[in-house]
């Protein structure tokens, strides 16, 4: 199993309102190095989150414990600039599991459908009542329900549904990437080959 494995998710969340958030802001160039996914959730958000001495900033909304949470509600265009995949491990990394925006860039989308990061495309209207929701009350809860397509601000059931690829939502719920796909269907591979 590549990943944990997607279902239902109801948690709290971390808003994180800015509209055009690029893969360079989620995880800079310099922590690229790695070739693991573990440890890049150290440096996520890394030039928001602390100074050039290290420091956390205050106003910097991972460094206010005020929000917490597996998902991360975030303004639009959400993981524009280079494709780097780096980005979604970051995400992961740091204990994402869903993130939610109006509108995400497509190579940036893909790769948190191969990474076990579930991107949920919704209205912007249905963003604000998000971002509302959360500054009213930092913990209210959000339903995220993959197999039903559909996410839930769950203090007034006001609720959307999402799109998703039926290969890639099976993956989600089974933690597979492409690799497991492949391994688990091992037998139907060879069956298909001795009748060729």
């Amino acid at each position: 199993m590549a990943y944990d494995k997607f279902t239902v998710l109801q948690d709290t969340a971390v808003p994180l309102p800015t509209q055009n958030v690029d893969t360079d802001q989620i995880i800079p160039a310099r922590f690229l190095k790695a070739t693991e996914r573990v440890g890049f959730g150290d440096n996520l958000f890394r030039d928001w989150r602390y100074d050039v001495e290290g420091n956390p900033k205050k106003d910097f909304v991972l460094n206010n414990d005020t929000y917490s949470g597996k998902i991360l509600v975030a303004g639009k265009n959400f993981g524009s600039g280079s494709s780097r995949e780096h980005a979604v491990w970051a995400i992961y990394d740091y204990g994402f599991r869903c993130v939610v925006s109006s509108f995400f860039a497509d190579i940036f989308k893909n790769n948190c459908l191969n990474i076990g990061v579930l991107p949920v495309t919704v209205s912007p209207e249905f963003v604000e009542k998000l971002f509302a929701a959360f500054e009213a009350d930092p913990k209210a809860e959000i339903k995220v329900d993959l197999p039903a397509q559909s996410i839930t601000l769950v203090s007034t059931g006001e609720s959307e549904s999402f799109e998703i690829n039926d290969y890639k939502k099976q993956n989600m719920q089974n933690g597979f990437d492409d690799i497991d796909y492949l391994l688990n269907i091992s037998d139907q591979i060879e069956t298909f080959e001795k009748t060729r």
